[in-house]
């Protein structure tokens, strides 16, 4: 049976809105980590196949297919193309499950996949609203379909929304929500301070380490904050950080391997991705999950570590309840709410995190999930080797 290997993984810090990063270009971020990937994983850039990269909000310096630009950029072979992916926030995990894909139907040996996105530069939902603006399109991609109206009605579509309808129905309350998005924040700085992200980062601009977490955040504080949603509970300490970088993974076939000498550091051993209510938006990676266990014949005990994206805490609260898994399992290093979610860089960001935190303690098997816009959800799991 044919398998799929990850080589290697890097990413850029994270950085803030406004932060280090804010002012290069996203092709440049998406360059930087390419020319590491190729350097570490001691391959040459003209083998291979394909360059398969997440990025939303593709308009002005993310527009023209920026998997190819940022290869370019990166003064890599020519001849090497690449394709640029929207599955909205799990796009680089999607891009790792297409390159995955292509070495396992043995149409591909070497393929790389990561994803960049600055959202300093282009504002989250950008493509959707206000770049159509001009052409009298101001009310976002669902408005105006007669399928979608009849099907949802005038029901908002919007995260914050879908966050909140997740908070009620699993009886999730603004504390529970403060209580995590602090633990989040404890989590990353802990694995700051112990170096644990040392290997997998690639610094850029001066910036060497994640910016988002905050060492003088309180519950006090948390406390303090409006919700988002009037009259809601969610508020934007519970929430994902507007976040700028860049992360890439090199996958290998069998044949690549021998032919490159290359160094297999984990198996591709699932990929899954399931839908649910689009209007909640944020819950599939609860019935997501449950599949990919049945796919595989294991359960949340043999997993060793979970990384499932902190989009909004009741995200990851919810799924919690629901799989019953160890918290102690679960964004050992902190998630989004603390580290940042530059949108279509993240899926690459959390498994290129999973694998170094699994060669760090020895676990065997890891499991990455994340929300995703329309309700989507992919699960990804690597068995380290």
């Amino acid at each position: 049976m044919a398998e799929a290997y990850i080589v290697e993984a890097v990413r850029t810090p994270v950085g803030k809105r406004g932060g280090g990063l804010a002012a290069v270009h996203p092709a440049d971020l998406g360059a930087h980590v390419l020319k590491a990937l190729v350097e570490r994983g001691g391959v040459d850039p003209a083998a291979v196949d394909d360059v398969v990269f997440g990025c939303l909000d593709a308009v002005g310096p993310q527009a023209g297919d920026i998997a190819r630009t940022s290869w370019l950029a990166a003064g890599l072979p020519e001849e090497v193309p690449g394709v640029t992916v929207d599955r909205q926030c799990g796009s680089s995990q999607q891009a790792l499950h297409f390159a995955a894909q292509a070495i396992l139907s043995g149409t591909q040996d070497l393929v790389v996949a990561g994803g960049t996105q600055n959202m300093s530069m282009i504002p989250i939902a950008f493509a959707s609203r206000r770049a159509a603006a001009p052409l009298g399109l101001t009310e976002g991609p669902f408005a105006g379909s007669e399928g979608w109206r009849a099907r949802y009605g005038d029901q908002p579509v919007d995260q914050f929304h879908g966050a909140e309808l997740i908070a009620k129905k699993w009886g999730i309350t603004r504390t529970d929500m403060e209580e995590f998005a602090l633990r989040s924040h404890r989590r990353a700085l802990r694995a700051v301070d112990e170096g644990r992200f040392d290997r997998e980062l690639v610094p850029l601009a001066g910036v060497t380490t994640d910016e988002g977490p905050r060492r003088d955040t309180t519950a006090a504080k948390m406390a303090g904050l409006a919700p988002v949603v009037a009259g809601g509970t969610v508020t934007a300490a519970c929430s994902s950080q507007v976040s700028d970088g860049a992360a890439a993974l090199l996958l290998a076939g069998e044949r690549a391997v021998r032919a490159h000498g290359l160094t297999p550091r984990a198996r591709v051993h699932h990929l899954s991705v399931r839908g649910d209510d689009p209007i909640r938006m944020l819950s599939a990676p609860i019935p997501a999950t449950a599949h990919a266990l049945r796919r595989t014949g294991l359960t949340l005990d043999d997993i060793d570590l979970v990384e499932i994206n902190e989009a909004f805490a009741p995200v990851v609260i919810a799924w919690l309840k629901e799989t019953g898994a160890d918290p102690g399992r679960v964004n050992v290093n902190g998630g989004a709410i603390a580290l940042g979610h530059p949108l279509g860089a993240t899926g690459a960001r959390l498994m290129t995190t999973l694998l170094h935190e699994l060669e760090r303690t020895g676990g065997r098997f890891g499991l990455q999930t994340m929300c995703e816009g329309g309700g989507q959800a992919n699960v990804t799991v690597i068995e380290r080797l």
